[in-house]
């Protein structure tokens, strides 16, 4: 039969191809500098998995976007790159909450989005046997659901996390969502569905929160807690408490925190630690 593709048409065809294979040779580039870095990193001990490095990734192409392309479709394209990239690197695998909905859970959809489909993804009952696999060194890093003020003591995970050598590395999903409700701990963005959990040490990007486990006094009430970390400069975006069997508080603040950080020293706890920091997400839709 007869081809009745008009010329123009027929051109745009072919430029596409073309973009295609330059799109595809570049990759296969990218995958070459990759496994030359993953040489290198196995002969120095460094750590594949940077979240931080991951979130300035993200953040300089999506400052850059331009065009028809929504963000949303650019960030899935890189994160499968990252992802990609993860995996050339050695063994690397995640672990998530199962749930009642099994491998439909919220933490097992979240993992995959932001890890990519072909990342190995082990399902676990609890949100502490997730936990235990990252100690144990089963898995890379635990996706875990973003705590809430009033849930039960076996949910709680934040309070069983083996610091200093597990940290709380990123907030999930990167690419944010408007807060609907108007009430959210993030202004203008939904709050951290889930975060992610690795035994490593969080960089710092720029824009960066950090969270805090404290052990008060029975009698150091929220609002205690609250004039004490605003009155050293650490005011808290949001707050969880829970006072059984042993009184913890959750605390967010901004910036990134260092454990030499002076303003720590100077705090009127019994305990406190720093859980672990995350880079600030980015919104789906260009504010420009």
């Amino acid at each position: 039969m007869p081809d009745h593709t008009p010329p123009d048409l027929a051109s745009l065809r072919v430029e596409i191809d073309r973009i295609d294979d330059a799109l595809h040779d570049l990759l296969m580039r990218r995958a070459d500098i990759v496994a030359h870095m993953a040489a290198s990193r196995v002969k120095g001990g460094a750590a594949t998995f940077r979240p931080g490095r991951e979130a300035l990734i993200l953040r300089r192409l999506l400052g850059r976007h331009r065009g028809a392309l929504p963000r949303a479709a650019l960030f899935r394209l890189w994160r499968e790159v990252i992802a990609s990239s993860l995996a050339q690197q050695g063994n690397f695998s995640v672990a998530a909450v199962q749930g009642e909905q099994g491998a439909d859970s919220p933490s097992a959809r979240i993992a995959r989005a932001h890890f990519g489909l072909l990342t190995p993804l082990k399902l676990h009952a609890t949100t502490n046997r997730a936990l235990a696999s990252v100690g144990s060194g089963e898995a890379a890093v635990a996706v875990l659901p973003a705590p809430q003020d009033g849930e039960k003591p076996e949910a709680a995970w934040w309070t069983q996390m083996e610091t200093p050598r597990l940290r709380i590395v990123a907030a999930l999903p990167f690419l944010a969502q408007p807060e609907q409700s108007g009430n959210g701990a993030d202004p203008g963005l939904a709050a951290p569905a889930a975060y992610a959990v690795a035994a490593l040490v969080p960089d710092a990007t720029g824009r960066d929160r950090s969270l805090l486990r404290i052990e008060p006094e029975p009698e150091q009430s929220r609002a205690r807690i609250n004039a004490a970390l605003t009155g050293v400069g650490l005011a808290p975006r949001w707050m969880i408490r829970r006072d059984a069997p042993t009184p913890m508080a959750l605390v967010e603040v901004e910036g990134f925190l260092a454990e030499e950080d002076p303003r720590l020293a100077s705090l009127p706890f019994p305990r406190l630690q720093i859980l672990g920091a995350y880079a600030e997400p980015e919104p789906e839709e260009d504010a420009r």
